[in-house]
C-alpha cells in the first residue's frame, strides 16, 4: 500500500479545555502518522501541547483575559465571581461580545499575521468556536477544515440568544472580510469540510446528510493522572460529579453531593478550577472531593455521571456507555442535555428541580432503569461505529491538496 505524503498541519482552537481537548486526538494521530503538527492557541495551554510533542504558536488570549478586557470596555464587573452575579441578559451580552467579536478578531489577527509572514501550512484545522482562525485561513488562501466540538448549531434556533449570536457573528465577519465574503456560520457549515464528532443518532437530522460532513469518532482526552485504588476496585456503584472547568457553582455542587450521598453510591467529585474544594464543606464519608481528576481515565469505571452538560463530558460519558444526569448551567449545555436525553440515555434537572431529593430520586432511577441501560448501550455503539481519528488523518492529506 503506497505511503501518503506528509503534510504541514496547523490546528487552532479556543484556549479552554472544552474546546481544545476534543481536537487533540486528531492532532496526536496526525503527529503519530508523521505529519508536522503546529497548534495555535493562547500560551496557557502550550505546556500541555508541547508535552504531546506538538509545536506551538501563540495566538489569541485566554478566555478569562478576554472576559476581563471586554468587561472593562463595557463597564461590567471584571471580577469573575461578581460577573456571575449579573442578570442573565447582561451575561449574555458579555458572552456574545467575547465569543462572536473579541476572540474572533484576536484569532483572525494573530493567525493571519503568521500565515502572511512566513512558511504556510498545507492545511488549517480549526475548532468550530475559533472562527477567527477559519477566517484567517480563508483570507490567506490556505485550505481549511472545521473541527466540531459539539452539536452543529441549529439554523432554525429562533431563541433570542440564537438569533443574537448569529447576528453578532455576521457583523464581525462583514467587518473583517467584507460584505461579499460568504463566510458566515451557515456558509461554513454548508461548504467547508466539517469534521463532525457528534453521534449521528443525536445530531441535527438535517445536518447528518450534508455532503461536506466528515464523521469523526469523539475520543476523550485528559492530562494523565492517578485514580484512587477504590475507583478501579469498583466494589460499589460509583457516581462521578462535575460541573466542568468553566461553570463551577458551589451551591449546585453542595446540593448534588447531598442528593447523591443518599443513593448509597460512592461519589467522586471534581470541583474544577473555579471552585475551592473548601467551599463544599465537609462531605459525607462516601464522597471524595478533588480539585481535578483524569476524566478520560475515570469514565470507564463509573456507573453514572452527574454533570453540567459540556460537550466533552457528554460525549465522553456516552462513548463509555454511562448514563448521565444533566444539571446544565449555560452555553451549549442545554443543547447537549436535550440531545442525549432525547435518546433515552440520560435525564436533566434545571432551575427549581435541582434539589437534593430530586437528585437522589433521579440518580437511583438512572442506575437501575433497564430502558436507560439499553439506550446508553445504543448510543455508545453509535459512537464506536464512527471512524477513529487515525482513520480520518488520511483525509486531511486530501483536503490539503484540494
Amino acid at each position: 500500500m503506497p505511503t501518503l505524503p506528509t503534510v504541514d498541519l496547523l490546528f487552532s482552537s479556543l484556549p479552554s479545555h472544552g474546546h481544545l481537548y476534543p481536537v487533540l486526538p486528531l492532532a496526536i494521530a496526525a503527529r503519530e502518522k508523521g505529519h508536522r503538527v503546529t497548534f495555535a492557541t493562547a500560551a496557557a495551554f502550550h505546556p500541555t501541547l508541547t508535552r504531546l510533542g506538538l509545536d506551538v504558536l501563540d495566538v489569541g488570549v485566554s478566555i478569562p483575559e478576554a472576559f476581563q478586557q471586554v468587561s472593562a470596555r463595557m463597564g461590567a464587573p471584571t471580577d469573575p465571581k461578581a460577573a456571575r452575579g449579573q442578570d442573565p441578559e447582561a451575561r449574555m451580552r458579555l458572552s456574545r461580545a467575547v465569543f462572536t467579536d473579541f476572540l474572533v478578531r484576536r484569532f483572525h489577527q494573530g493567525l493571519l499575521a503568521h500565515l502572511s509572514g512566513g512558511p504556510r501550512p498545507d492545511l488549517v484545522v480549526w475548532e468550530a468556536a475559533a472562527f477567527g482562525a477559519g477566517l484567517a485561513a480563508k483570507a490567506a488562501g490556505v485550505p481549511q477544515v472545521c473541527h466540531s466540538f459539539g452539536r452543529a448549531p441549529d439554523p432554525e434556533d429562533d431563541t433570542s440568544m440564537g438569533a443574537a449570536f448569529r447576528d453578532s457573528f455576521a457583523t464581525t465577519v462583514v467587518d473583517l472580510m467584507g460584505p461579499d465574503s460568504g463566510s458566515d456560520v451557515q456558509d461554513v457549515l454548508e461548504t467547508t469540510p466539517y469534521l463532525d464528532i457528534y453521534p449521528p443518532s443525536i445530531q441535527l437530522p438535517s445536518f447528518v446528510g450534508r455532503a461536506n460532513r466528515v464523521p469523526l469518532r469523539p475520543v476523550a482526552f485528559a492530562e494523565p493522572g492517578d485514580l484512587p485504588d477504590w475507583v478501579v476496585a469498583h466494589e460499589r456503584p460509583l457516581v462521578y460529579l462535575t460541573l466542568g472547568t468553566a461553570f463551577g457553582h458551589a451551591g449546585v455542587l453542595r446540593t448534588a453531593i447531598e442528593g447523591l450521598a443518599a443513593t448509597g453510591a460512592r461519589v467522586l467529585v471534581a470541583a474544577g478550577p473555579t471552585i475551592d474544594p473548601a467551599e463544599l464543606g465537609d462531605p459525607p464519608p462516601s464522597v471524595t472531593v478533588r480539585a481535578w481528576v483524569p476524566q478520560a481515565d475515570l469514565l470507564p469505571h463509573v456507573d453514572l455521571v452527574v454533570h453540567h452538560g459540556g460537550s466533552g463530558t457528554s460525549l465522553g460519558a456516552a462513548a463509555a456507555g454511562v448514563p448521565q444526569l444533566f444539571l446544565p448551567q449555560g452555553a451549549d449545555q442545554f443543547v447537549n442535555a436535550d440531545a442525549v436525553c432525547s435518546s433515552g440515555a440520560g435525564r436533566q434537572l434545571t432551575g427549581e428541580q435541582v434539589t437534593a431529593a430530586t437528585i437522589t430520586e433521579t440518580a437511583r432511577a438512572l442506575l437501575s432503569d433497564e430502558g436507560v441501560a439499553a439506550a446508553v448501550k445504543a448510543l455508545a455503539e453509535d459512537i464506536a461505529a464512527l471512524p477513529a481519528p487515525a482513520d480520518v488523518v488520511d483525509r486531511l492529506t486530501a483536503f490539503a491538496k484540494s
